[in-house]
Order: structure tokens, then C-alpha cells, then sequence
């Protein structure tokens, strides 16, 4: 993968202004799922490692739903990262500094996203000529607050809030100038999944989208 690929992935990213938070409860799910994302306009997937169905459920979107972009989240380990990447995944997303994962995308060229919380964090994202990261966990390391007072010594580094987001708080967080797009479980309810109903996660993405959209175009004139 080219850096112009991953240069076009955080603009479509950052166009989109969500990532949805998968984790999947079956392999079965996994199609059905990425279809509803598409349908209610946010077609991409970070699809975790918390489940056993991910590696599965990631080749199944790629085959299958192609117009979904896969980022693989929760990633530990470089056999995680190598086997997402394998399953058709673009980014890999990480819930901390992991440096060996961190160190080997960079070498391969995959999207990085790694987890950062702390100033130390941060840096060493930016020592490593990154300018995109997650922030995790958002609310918990101070949400909003945290990221405005990060924006004055890293002015170059632009964030993906995950962790406590959700539609009530998601117009502060995407009005940011140093987020990029915002993370969370909230376009997937989780009862609409145990359900199987799959109309209503597309319409928590459009509902997503509604509160979103006006924002991020406001950013953009």
C-alpha cells in the first residue's frame, strides 16, 4: 500500500467523520452488518479483535462488500496486524502505543492509527512522522478538554476520539479542529445487532451522519 492510499483513506475518513466500533457477535452477522453501514451512508468498519468471529468476519466483508473500507481495531500483536491486513483490512487501529505493531505498519506501508492518551503518547506518534492517532480512552483522559489543550503543542496531530463517544457528546468532539473523525459503538446499537435488525443500524447511521455532516462541512468552507 502506497502513502497515497493511506492519504486517501483518512480523507474519506475524514469526509465521513465516523468510524464505527464492530465487534462481532458471529461470523454470519459480518455481511449482513457491513450492509446496513453502507446503507445508512457510513461505509466503513473497524472491526475489533474482541471477538473470536473478527479474522472471518473481515474476509467475509472484503469479499462481500467490497464498497465497506475494513480497519481492523483492538489490535495487540503483529500476527493480529499481519492477519488483518491478510483478511483485507486498509488500518489497523491500536488501544495504546504498541511499538512493534506501530513500527511494523509503518514499515509495510499499512495505516497506523495508534492509541495514544498521554502526551508521551503523542510524541512518540509524531517522532515516528505520524499526524494521525486515536485518542483512547476519550472520556476518560478528559474528552474535549484534553484534546484542546493537546492542539497548542501538537498542532500538526489530528485525532480519532474513541472511548465514552457517543450521539450526545458527538458535535463537541467532531467540532474540534484536531479531530479528524470520531469512534464508537453508537452507529451499531447493540441491540439492534443481537436483534439482527439490520434497518435499524442503518438508520443510527444516518442518524450519525445528520448530527455530523453540518459540522464537518462547516470545518471544510
Amino acid at each position: 500500500m502506497s502513502t497515497t492510499d493511506n492519504t486517501e483513506i483518512i480523507a474519506q475518513l475524514e469526509r465521513l467523520g465516523i468510524v464505527p466500533l464492530v465487534t462481532l457477535n458471529t461470523v454470519d452477522e459480518a455481511v449482513p452488518l457491513a450492509e446496513a453501514l453502507e446503507r445508512g451512508g457510513v461505509p466503513v468498519a473497524e472491526v475489533t479483535f474482541r471477538s473470536e468471529c473478527a479474522i472471518e468476519g473481515m474476509k467475509r466483508i472484503r469479499d462481500h462488500v467490497p464498497g465497506v473500507t475494513l480497519v481492523a481495531g483492538t489490535v495487540h500483536t503483529v500476527d493480529q496486524a499481519k492477519a488483518a491486513v491478510d483478511a483485507g483490512c486498509v488500518g489497523l487501529v491500536t488501544p495504546s502505543f504498541d511499538e512493534p505493531v506501530v513500527d511494523w505498519a509503518l514499515e509495510h506501508d499499512v495505516l497506523i492509527l495508534p492509541g495514544t492518551a498521554v502526551p508521551s503518547d503523542v510524541e512518540k506518534a509524531y517522532d515516528r512522522g505520524l499526524r494521525h492517532a486515536k485518542f483512547f480512552p476519550a472520556e476518560a483522559y478528559g474528552g474535549v478538554k484534553t484534546l484542546k489543550a493537546l492542539a497548542g503543542p501538537f498542532a500538526e496531530m489530528s485525532f480519532l476520539p474513541t472511548g465514552g463517544v457517543s450521539l450526545k457528546n458527538a458535535q463537541e468532539y467532531i467540532a474540534l479542529k484536531n479531530v479528524f473523525a470520531i469512534g464508537g459503538s453508537f452507529p451499531v446499537p447493540a441491540a439492534a445487532q443481537a436483534a439482527g435488525d439490520w434497518e435499524a443500524v442503518a438508520q443510527a447511521c444516518r442518524d450519525s451522519r445528520a448530527l455530523v455532516d453540518p459540522i464537518i462541512a462547516s470545518k471544510t468552507n
